[in-house]
């Protein structure tokens, strides 16, 4: 039983791909980072060196799997309780990063770390939902859906930096981000009375699900119901296009959002907690 990694995206699809794809839920964030790197190059989340790992169990069988795109979390999917204390001697070596896992493989890695010594903090709690059956507001905010344009180019860029800066995880790339989706239509604006007023994006499909993603309005159009919207928006038509799973992440720090996406029909399916050392 053990973890190995590798620099190569490659070699950790064919080894690893088909492993992560079996739980696509539980493993959006590996499904969908994956699929960017893959498209846009190893600098698509920045300038670090993107690194893969894999836990063959003992039967050989590869039973989970993370990645890292630094300077961001090391993204761990779903492993076994057995992975654990090995990960947790990988991430030290690495020069310990922050981690992204579910609740319990975090707070298992936490422990261990502070049995080693470390002090170790939580940096960000987040809810996984799934689509149940999809509830648009009743009654509707005022305005429309369409598909964001070239033409918007500037203003999503603004609203994809905003949303970096108000989620934590401010940088550069925001353009490239921007640029990349446009040429597949996954970004999407609400428009009232012909200005747009909140956006939400979905990701391209991998292995069945897509994820609602970024979803932004700016403060001064806030409490109106345009969130809601243009979520439910993107979401039926992530549906219409034959999505078998719809999700998003929520930052459980935040009630309002939490509950707009369950009055809609999203419903919990897991917690997800970034932890670091602290200090």
């Amino acid at each position: 039983m053990t973890w190995t990694f590798t620099e190569d995206l490659d070699e950790y699809l064919a080894v690893a791909g088909a492993a992560v794809a079996a739980r696509p839920v539980e493993n959006t964030l590996l499904l969908t980072v994956a699929e960017t790197l893959r498209r846009r190059g190893d600098d698509a989340y920045g300038e670090g060196t993107p690194r893969y790992g894999w836990w063959r169990g003992a039967d050989g069988r590869v039973d989970g799997a993370l990645l890292w795109t630094p300077p961001h979390a090391v993204l761990v999917g779903t492993v076994p309780a057995e992975a654990v204390a090995p990960l947790a001697q990988a991430c030290t070596e690495l020069g310990g990063p922050a981690v992204s896992a579910e609740r319990e493989t975090a707070r298992a890695l936490a422990s261990r770390w502070r049995r080693a010594g470390a002090e170790v903090t939580t940096v960000l709690e987040q809810r996984l939902y799934r689509l149940g059956e999809l509830t648009p507001p009743d009654p509707a905010p005022p305005g429309r859906a369409r598909v964001a344009a070239a033409a918007d180019r500037e203003l999503l860029v603004e609203w994809v930096e905003a949303f970096r800066r108000e989620a934590g995880h401010p940088g550069p790339g925001a353009g490239r981000a921007v640029d990349d989706r446009l040429t597949y239509g996954d970004l999407s604006l609400w428009e009232d009375d012909g200005v747009p007023v909140a956006m939400a994006g979905v990701s391209r499909p991998a292995a069945g699900t897509v994820r609602v993603a970024p979803v932004y309005t700016p403060p001064r159009w806030r409490r109106r119901g345009y969130a809601a919207a243009v979520t439910a928006a993107v979401s039926a038509d992530a549906r219409g296009a034959g999505a078998g799973e719809v999700l998003l992440f929520t930052d459980l720090a935040n009630p309002t959002s939490n509950g707009v996406y369950q009055r809609i029909g999203y419903r919990p399916v897991a917690d997800r907690v970034e932890i670091a050392p602290a200090g």
